[in-house]
């Protein structure tokens, strides 16, 4: 017969951790193996008074938090569990949960030993008791690659290849969180689909992440014209306007120069780095990100 070793527990995979330059943001990515439960904390959290939107992408629910202390008045089945506490360091960021029956062993079991967390308190949980935990998870930084023309007529395929690297440069430093294909304007000199990619990482180390995707993207490129742009940063805001004029039409590469700052760095500046650049704003914006915008409309 087979056993459950923690029948009534369920961990989550891993909880990473953005915070923004002055620490007054932070983003906390959650990435789940039940999505029965995911969806049951996106709709209680969403409720506590320091949470600001949730958001599911992909196998992770994103919650936008203020940072701060509440108290939660907790009610059975209307209200049953949230997050009570947000506060950070140079080093860390901890967040409290806390939840009443079900919701007490999500908000403490399941959370105190995911992926991620290096240290925790937490209450004992189960049947119809009130609990929570403080879990503490690095402070990471956000880190946007975009990159484009990879592939030639004859072979290869920008998208797989920006995945690929993705998955082999995420260490216990950086975190892989998303791949977004961005449909851009069809312009002539285009291999066929004319899509650039921006992979999302959160890393408590950019530069060395950053050097070790160049170094594997110069290394598999089949393309003379390769691009690859990387923001460091909480929100590429400042890259919207450029983006969206890349969707609509074809652009002046010579552009991109007044966007560099020192959170944008152009590091492969093939004829790719207008599509490199212009993928970046659009990470996890998939429905804005695919719209093909012809000209015509």
């Amino acid at each position: 017969m087979e056993k459950l070793p923690e029948p009534y527990i369920i961990h989550y995979p891993r909880i990473v951790g953005i915070a923004d330059e002055n620490g007054e943001n932070v983003e906390l990515i959650e990435f789940f193996d039940c999505i029965g439960g995911a969806m049951w904390s996106r709709l209680h959290y969403a409720r506590s008074p320091l949470v600001r939107s949730v958001r599911n992408v992909g196998p992770t629910m994103r919650y936008l938090l203020t940072p701060g202390q509440a108290n939660l008045n907790l009610v059975g089945s209307a209200f049953p569990a949230g997050i009570c506490g947000v506060s950070l360091d140079d080093r860390e960021i901890a967040v409290s949960y806390l939840g009443m029956g079900g919701g007490g062993v999500g908000a403490s079991s399941c959370r105190s030993f995911a992926g991620g967390v290096t240290r925790c308190r937490t209450d004992p949980s189960g049947g119809g008791r009130t609990a929570g935990s403080t879990v503490w998870i690095p402070r990471n930084q956000r880190v946007l690659i975009g990159v484009d023309d990879t592939d030639t007529p004859e072979e290869g395929a920008t998208w797989t290849l920006a995945h690929n690297i993705a998955r082999a440069v995420e260490d216990d430093e950086s975190c892989y969180l998303s791949h977004t294909i961005v449909q851009l304007f069809p312009v002539e000199f285009r291999t066929k689909n004319c899509v650039s990619i921006v992979c999302e990482f959160a890393t408590t180390n950019p530069g060395r992440l950053i050097g070790r995707y160049r170094s594997l993207l110069e290394r598999y490129t089949l393309s003379e014209d390769t691009g690859m742009a990387a923001y460091t940063g909480f929100d590429p805001v400042e890259l919207v306007e450029f983006a969206w004029e890349a969707k609509r039409g074809q652009v002046d590469p010579g552009a991109i120069e007044s966007l560099c700052s020192g959170r944008l760095r152009l590091v492969m500046k093939g004829r790719g780095i207008v599509g490199a650049v212009a993928a970046i704003p659009f990470y996890t914006r998939y429905e804005e990100a695919l719209l093909l915008c012809t000209g015509k409309s």
